[in-house]
């Protein structure tokens, strides 16, 4: 029996309606704790914005999952799916309550940082103590031989992972709409992978985040009537970094190795761009944490391109690269 793709539908759906009518009240939230992004050096608007973006995409993934598990309890999911969701909650269900827990504690991390503006030692301590409970949990990157060494290997790598994606995708949070829409594209790649193979609640999952992220793009994007903030770009990069690694890209049904490249392909915009800005820095012999001009959004808007037409470029490029991602992967 198929799983059935009404469920996928639900989850998609549940995302993008709880995000888009949670964040009004996030917004008045913001406004009343004056959690906004005021104007200045480098910023892209002239008055001050709420930085709701991440507590309403965090509300867009856990109001679903609340209601789909009373659904589950109460056997009211679409026929098939109950049996299938229940074997993947007791296959994964310590790695999901990891994921939620480090979801959550991005979400806290990057509003204290929009709130307080956290000097980087602290803000790295936490990300790192997030990537090491999801490694812990066993969510994790198997590439090596197993060995007494290979759990620890593979939780170091993991742990390097996901503080690279998180990174990457937080710097790319400079223009409207950019940051949530490679989030949704990404994970739409990601779902779209673990569907193909058959791993229904990480799919289910992918297309939650998909429907999350969606649900926040009409706020931000071609105008901002919110913002991600810090809260929001690190839950996004989170999400990315665990979603590429939950799918099996190399199955004994599915013997590619290439496959095993598919992350990397999907992430291949933001990690390039990371990249690139920080080989620029470094060549300036400034600091490569140093935040400038120099991404690629900022490069197609300095050659003529408007700012929203910049962003659509760049999607249509991170599109272009999942969706070989998961051919690749298939």
């Amino acid at each position: 029996m198929t799983f059935p793709h009404s469920a996928y539908l639900l989850a998609f759906l549940g995302g993008a309606l709880a995000t888009a009518a949670s964040l009004p009240l996030w917004r008045a939230w913001c406004v009343r704790t004056n959690l906004v992004d005021d104007p200045g050096h480098r910023k892209i608007h002239d008055s001050p914005i709420p930085l709701a973006g991440g507590l309403a995409v965090l509300a867009g993934l856990l109001v679903p999952l609340l209601a789909g598990a009373v659904a589950l309890q109460l056997n009211l999911l679409p026929a098939g799916a109950v049996e299938k969701i229940s074997y993947g909650f007791e296959r994964r269900g310590l790695q999901l309550a990891a994921i939620l827990v480090g979801a959550l504690g991005m979400v806290l991390l990057g509003w204290l940082d929009d709130k307080h503006e956290l000097r980087a030692g602290p803000k790295f301590a936490g990300q790192l103590g997030i990537a090491l409970l999801v490694a812990l949990a066993g969510v994790r990157i198997k590439l090596f031989p197993e060995s007494p060494l290979s759990p620890v290997l593979s939780c170091g790598v993991t742990v390097l992972w996901i503080l690279t994606v998180v990174s990457a995708v937080n710097i790319m949070d400079n223009m409207n709409g950019l940051c949530a829409g490679l989030g949704a594209i990404g994970a739409a790649a990601f779902g779209a992978t673990a569907a193909g193979q058959g791993q229904y609640l990480v799919a289910s999952l992918a297309l939650l985040a998909v429907g999350a992220l969606a649900g926040f793009l009409p706020y931000n994007y071609p105008k901002a009537s919110a913002f991600l903030g810090d809260s929001g770009s690190h839950l996004t990069g989170f999400l990315l970094a665990v979603l590429a690694i939950l799918p099996h890209f190399y199955t004994a049904a599915n013997p590619r190795p290439l496959a095993v490249l598919a992350p990397l392909l999907v992430l291949a915009v933001p990690l390039g761009d990371m990249v690139c800005v920080m080989w620029i820095r470094w060549r300036a012999g400034k600091p490569v944490w140093e935040g400038d001009t120099n991404h690629l959004s900022h490069r197609l808007v300095r050659r003529g391109l408007g700012k929203p037409q910049a962003v659509a470029i760049i999607w249509t490029l991170h599109a272009g690269a999942g969706a070989a991602a998961v051919w690749l992967g298939s």
